[in-house]
């Protein structure tokens, strides 16, 4: 009778906090205020620029920041002119390229938290690739992918417990879920078939940010070719949970004609 109770009560909060993810309108489970989400990977975000080095690179970094800017104020000129300010309502933007030639990997925190590792910058090779990253890894923060997959978590392994009570009473379990949440930690595999949903609607998403901030979308497609080819036996840990390429590849196709109208009223 208890866990029939419990799982009625489950039931009762996944209809509740049901939300719409900008820009494609699917409907998402988010259990957690989306402060504490962002407050939680601040925290995260800076302890791993304290166990990193940031890369001496200057024409790198710069670029990093150039795309960064151009593509945040561009989203942010799209939610307010959509009457969507308050869903990046706490966003603090911050872009840094760690100095690492060995991990070929980048992503985006919730609220705005970005970071490359060296090792992507030769197969962004331009400007155009690094935009084509950075737009798919701000996607993921703008769809609060992290909140999703973290109030999944919290509502399977701690009953729907809210995160402020998590972190009390089992502090190691919630950061595990908040480093799996944002990308960091171990892959769990109750994640796998849902990061997967995530990265193909942040490659739509993210078109349509390169599109508004005035990058041609078309740069998408020999990108995710120049990165299918670095795959092999071991694939980098940018594709461990990606879609197939030549799947993305087509799903990207079909988003580029909308994108480039966003572009057009964006202008």
């Amino acid at each position: 009778m208890r866990k029939y109770i419990s799982y009625i009560s489950l039931l009762l909060v996944f209809c509740f906090s049901c939300s719409k993810v900008p820009l494609t309108g699917r409907k998402q489970l988010n259990l957690i205020p989306s402060s504490q989400v962002n407050s939680l990977a601040n925290q995260q975000y800076s302890e791993v620029l304290k166990e990193n080095k940031l890369s001496t690179n200057q024409q790198q970094t710069q670029l990093i920041n150039k795309v960064g800017k151009r593509l945040s104020t561009a989203i942010e000129t799209y939610m307010k002119q959509n009457g969507m300010e308050d869903e990046i309502k706490g966003f603090k933007w911050e872009f840094n390229l760690i100095q690492d030639d060995n991990t070929v990997n980048a992503w985006c925190m919730p609220g705005g938290k970005v970071a490359f590792y060296t090792g992507i910058m030769p197969i962004c090779q331009d400007e155009n690739g690094v935009a084509v990253v950075m737009s798919h890894e701000i996607a993921h923060a703008i769809a609060e992918h992290g909140n999703e997959r973290m109030s999944q978590q919290l509502a399977l392994q701690l009953g729907g417990t809210g995160l402020s009570i998590a972190l009390q009473q089992k502090p190691q379990l919630t950061q595990q879920l908040a480093m799996a949440a944002f990308g960091l930690g171990t892959q769990v595999g109750i994640l796998l078939p849902y990061s997967r949903s995530h990265e193909s609607e942040a490659d739509e998403i993210g078109i349509y940010i390169m599109a508004m901030a005035g990058y041609d979308p078309h740069a998408a497609i020999p990108f995710w070719q120049r990165m299918d080819k670095q795959g092999g036996a071991k694939p980098p840990e940018f594709l461990s949970t990606h879609p197939d390429p030549a799947n993305r590849i087509k799903n990207i196709e079909k988003a580029i004609p909308k994108a480039m109208k966003m572009a057009k009223k964006q202008a």
